[in-house]
């Protein structure tokens, strides 16, 4: 006999998590290939703007997992909108997880309100659409292919990387 039940539990979200991932790495050939090797873990990836006085202009948080870079958060204070300073840490984070971490592509999501053209104009491109998410908007998924620069491959992280998770068990 089985029950339902509906409360908030985080032990037993953070065990689903846990199953779930196990089960995709013993599930998935191309996944049990990154073991070992510096995608296995997700790591974060962040760009602060600071002003002159040190305080938050802009930044973007984001994270590096499977050769990929994933955009989380971009933002720049309205103040300073219209300066090229979203384009300097989104290229910074571009070159960060490509030179750093040998990340071959990069994607992110946008609502049709915040930014997607300016992402367009960053080479990024449109492969999906979520109509009403929230009612009334469109969410845009958007990829990029993240072009080396000419020089030697990064090399395989030693040791642990700050702020990297460990495999769930």
């Amino acid at each position: 006999m089985f029950r339902l039940e509906t409360e908030v539990d985080k032990e037993r979200r953070i065990l689903l998590g846990r199953r779930l991932h196990d089960d995709n790495w013993d599930g998935s050939p191309e996944l049990r290939a990154l073991r070992s090797t510096s995608a296995e873990h997700e790591v974060p990836l962040e760009v602060w703007l600071l002003d002159d006085q040190g305080a938050l202009a802009g930044g973007l948080s984001g994270r590096t997992w499977a050769y990929w870079l994933h955009v989380d958060l971009l933002w720049v204070d309205t103040r300073h909108r219209g300066l090229g300073l979203g384009s300097r840490l989104l290229s910074e984070a571009e070159r960060l997880a490509r030179d750093d971490r040998a990340c071959t592509r990069s994607r992110l999501e946008t609502w049709g309100f915040q930014a997607p053209d300016f992402y367009r104009k960053q080479g990024y491109e449109v492969v999906g659409e979520v109509e009403d998410y929230p009612p009334g908007v469109a969410e845009f998924i958007l990829v990029k292919q993240l072009e080396r620069s000419a020089g030697p491959l990064p090399r395989e992280p030693r040791g642990r990387l700050p702020g990297r998770r460990d495999r769930p068990r």
